[in-house]
């Protein structure tokens, strides 16, 4: 059993982990929690989707009004000829089959991906290694286009992926605990907003079972329904 810390524990005592609560509500209770460094807020979906069905995946991205306040370091794929204007457009790294190689031997030091699409083939070496950590490139998330530059000024303004995972759960930072109330909640409604578009139209029942907003230090708190609708 995980032994929690007393701060954690605090904020548990402080509301009733059983209720919905409002999106407002939910981030002043996560608000209490006062640590040193500036959390960052995620929303956590469990949909009645099974993953397990291909026509039942759901990835797709969505451009955060506020961003997510944090810095990304993005890894571009494309031919050698361009390497240098992907770079002056914001890239963090570019390049080709020896960037490959370099994942390959255990490389990961990137937060996103992109690449144009005649360099999908290349990637499709490192699609094992990229694939289950979200970050393989697809045209259905915006990440594969050859207009890079605009690709990588969507992501360094808030840009986000999802995608579902194998517990057909989806994971999206929304903003950091600093972001006013007022953030957070538009930031919040544009990922749900989102998800809802992407339904899936094999998708039966009940989609958006649960929704929960977190901090990385601090417990869930539930999320009324009603803003799903």
């Amino acid at each position: 059993m995980v032994r929690r810390g007393k701060k954690y524990r605090a904020l548990t005592a402080s509301y009733d982990v059983k209720a919905l609560y409002t999106v407002d509500d939910a981030v002043n209770i996560l608000k209490k929690a006062q640590f040193k460094f500036d959390q960052t807020v995620e929303l956590h979906f469990n949909l009645g989707v099974d993953p397990k069905h291909s026509d039942q995946m759901v990835r797709g991205s969505v451009a955060l009004p506020h961003g997510t306040g944090r810095k990304i370091r993005i890894l571009a794929f494309c031919k050698e000829n361009v390497v240098q204007s992907v770079l002056d457009a914001g890239a963090d790294f570019a390049g080709g089959a020896d960037l490959v190689q370099k994942i390959s031997d255990g490389w990961l030091d990137f937060d996103a991906v992109v690449a144009t699409p005649d360099m999908m083939a290349v990637l499709g070496k490192v699609a094992k290694v990229l694939g289950p950590r979200g970050l393989m490139p697809s045209p259905k998330a915006g990440t594969v286009s050859p207009n890079l530059a605009q690709v990588i000024k969507e992501l360094k303004a808030g840009k986000i992926q999802y995608r579902v995972d194998k517990g057909a759960n989806v994971h999206a930072p929304v903003g950091k605990l600093s972001f006013t109330a007022e953030q957070l909640r538009e930031n919040i409604l544009s990922v749900v907003d989102s998800v809802k578009k992407n339904k899936p139209q094999t998708s039966k029942g009940i989609y958006i079972k649960s929704l929960t907003l977190a901090a990385t230090m601090t417990p869930s708190v539930r999320l009324d329904l009603a803003i799903t609708r």
